[in-house]
């Protein structure tokens, strides 16, 4: 049997060792899909790992990991985490549930409804009117609430995860500002980035109570953060 060409044997070497799309879901990533209750953990900025991943500038997901069954789980526990009574929000990004691609839920309070709805591979394009401050606080920046300098609307793209279309919205109000909030979590950045006023908020710590004596903050042991 005659030997391989070399440059055969190198593509072929190539090939087996060509690592897989970054926009892939991750093995830890997957594996906080899997392992999750309808409830997931969030993290915050009270624990060093958590706080680190919090500040990781999100990528796009891959055509592979929009159209896998990891995708359709996960739109439905992230649903189900922000709209649960011990997290109570308007809105969840990706890395507040440990993952390290662009995808967030919120509410449409512009919408008749004001349905949750998922937004995958989101980027703001343009900020529009004027900015003023306004209230805000984190799930996963307990207890603190604080003004923060916000536009009066935004043009975002996205990925629609269940239809794999592509959508553009132009959104004005308080949903825009959901939009910015969210949308600075996939860059890594957190509301008291911009906030010179964030102070703990003594009602918001005694709806939480409740919940912090049944462990339901708690992270769980098996849970392995991924890192890009």
């Amino acid at each position: 049997m005659k030997a391989l060409p070399l440059l055969v044997i190198s593509a072929l070497a190539a090939l087996c060792c060509t690592p897989s799309d970054p926009g892939d879901f991750r093995k830890e990533e997957k594996e906080i899909i899997r392992r999750s209750g309808e409830v997931m953990y969030v993290p915050t900025i009270e624990d060093r790992q958590d706080s680190l991943l919090l500040r990781t500038k999100c990528i796009d997901f891959s055509e592979k990991a929009l159209s896998s069954p990891e995708m359709k789980t996960l739109c439905r526990k992230m649903l189900s985490t922000v709209q649960s009574p011990q997290q109570d929000g308007v809105g969840l990004a990706a890395t507040q549930v440990g993952l390290v691609h662009r995808i967030f839920v919120l509410q449409r309070f512009d919408k008749e409804g004001e349905p949750f709805e998922v937004y995958a591979n989101a980027h703001i394009e343009e900020y529009l009117g004027e900015v003023s401050y306004g209230p805000e606080g984190c799930l996963s920046v307990p207890p603190l609430r604080g003004n923060v300098p916000r536009y009066e609307g935004v043009i975002v793209s996205y990925r629609d995860p269940y239809t794999l279309r592509h959508g553009r919205d132009t959104v004005y109000g308080y949903t825009a500002i959901i939009f910015q909030h969210e949308h600075d979590h996939l860059e890594g950045t957190l509301y008291i980035d911009k906030s010179e006023d964030a102070t703990p908020d003594p009602d918001w710590e005694a709806e939480r109570e409740p919940f912090i004596k049944e462990g339901l903050y708690e992270k769980p042991s098996w849970m392995k953060l991924p890192t890009l």
